[in-house]
């Protein structure tokens, strides 16, 4: 009976947000109230409700303060010099273009927004682009794929969903896939070489020995254009505290990676200081605060409502009697490798669901089946991070199509190009992380 009404609630609550008929806040707030009234829990699911609150609770803080720090270092200008040495250096080499605009992308989305980044990338890099003549699907291409990567850190999304489905610490998943994702973003960058060489050979801007052509020119008029601010954007530049916000987010990184104090605290800490320092007047410090707290209260109120979700689905032991059945359904010889199988399946998972719903409907089950194998739920949870390359492709993605769009392609016609290259580098993902044990291609303790 618990094993009924848990997939019914879990195949409810994905039908409901995929046909868009509710808000993942309200689907994860309302339908598990239902449900555990349905199953007889009424006089229970209060305290259930308390206790998956109280474990996602400092996911939720740390993402909040993670999104308003980096949202007010891009407003102080910390990469511009960046962004204005990208251009300096790229003059008019596709090779330099494409593979610049691939590290622009990882770094803005630090921020772990991927519309903020989509817009930043793509007004910096695309006008330069249109100049040189590049084909317009490769930078969409590169900025999609740089994205997914660093869309696997704590604040991210993806991570943050698992952490808080499965109940883990983010540090329990997010440090051993560190190594993971930097060769993910080697892999990019790889990438990103390999089609600007194309475009080099393409455009007859390689310059032989002997050859007397040089590449498309772009001058510093060019450049000044290319990095014109608005009056508004202007005046939050802090180009005086370069260096300082540059060491304070450098330190907070390696903090972060030591674990020096908990990740919500680390955050909340450096958005202080750096809130003090850039913006010390009182109304300066609401503004900044007002200007990015709607996508952070946006990411929050998904956490917790998660936590309402996740604890009713535990507490009632839904998830317990689901994962039964699931290992009554797997062949025996089949359990052992829960761990690739849940990577695999992420792929078409995220890519036909939101993310939502397979990282709160589809994950716990499968880390309560893997449990039964010696496999944790840590490392179920790293390998569901395998599909977000594949996952960002998506057409339940609102943020993709803002990218096509900036980009001046089609959604369809950006979906075709870059399929190939987000499926391979899903493969990469899969191959790095078993390679360094974040989780056993076969469980010895089945």
């Amino acid at each position: 009976m618990l094993s009924i009404l848990g997939y019914g609630m879990i195949i409810t609550f994905m039908s409901l947000i995929m046909t868009k008929r509710l808000a993942p806040l309200v689907a994860m707030t309302t339908i598990p109230i239902i449900f555990a009234m349905l199953g007889g829990f009424t006089g229970d699911m209060g305290l259930m409700m308390i206790e998956g609150l109280r474990k996602v609770a400092p996911t939720a803080v740390m993402v909040m303060f993670a999104i308003l720090y980096f949202g007010m270092m891009f407003d102080t200008g910390l990469f511009d010099p960046v962004i204005r040495t990208f251009l300096k250096l790229i003059k008019g080499d596709p090779a330099k273009a494409v593979l610049f605009a691939t590290l622009l992308a990882g770094m803005v989305s630090l921020d772990g927004d991927g519309s903020t980044t989509y817009m930043i990338t793509i007004t910096a890099m695309l006008p330069l682009f249109k100049r040189l003549k590049i084909n317009p699907l490769i930078l969409p291409c590169v900025v999609i794929l740089a994205a997914s990567v660093t869309n696997l850190l704590p604040w991210g999304g993806p991570l943050a969903r698992a952490a808080a489905s499965l109940q883990v610490e983010t540090t329990e998943l997010f440090l051993p896939l560190i190594p993971a994702m930097i060769i993910g973003f080697l892999s990019v960058l790889a990438l990103a070489f390999y089609l600007g060489l194309q475009e080099r050979k393409r455009l007859g801007t390689l310059t032989l020995p002997g050859d007397t052509r040089r590449h498309a020119s772009v001058s510093d008029d060019d450049i000044s254009d290319l990095l014109t601010l608005s009056d508004e954007n202007a005046e939050l530049r802090r180009p005086k505290m370069f260096w300082l916000n540059a060491a304070l987010t450098i330190t907070l990184m390696g903090c972060l990676v030591v674990e020096l104090l908990p990740l919500p605290v680390l955050f909340m800490l450096a958005f202080s200081v750096a809130l003090v320092i850039n913006y010390p007047g009182i109304d300066d410090q609401r503004r900044r605060i007002a200007a990015h707290a709607p996508t952070a209260l946006n990411q929050i109120a998904i956490f917790l409502a998660a936590g309402i979700f996740a604890g009713i689905l535990s507490g009632t032991g839904m998830v317990k009697a689901m994962s039964e059945t699931l290992l009554w359904a797997l062949p025996d010889s089949w359990g052992a490798y829960l761990a690739p199988i849940t990577a695999l399946i992420s792929i078409p998972g995220t890519f036909f669901m939101s993310n939502d719903a397979f990282y709160y409907g589809v994950l716990p089950v499968l880390a309560h089946a893997a449990e039964a194998y010696g496999i944790s739920a840590a490392e179920i949870g790293r390998a569901s991070m395998v599909g977000q390359p594949v996952h960002l492709l998506s057409p339940l993605v609102a943020s993709t199509y803002l990218l096509a769009g900036l980009a001046g392609v089609e959604f369809s016609d950006h979906q075709k190009y870059t399929f190939k290259w987000s499926l391979l580098l899903c493969l990469v993902i899969m191959a790095a992380s078993m390679a360094f044990g974040l989780y056993p291609w076969y469980s010895t303790a089945a």
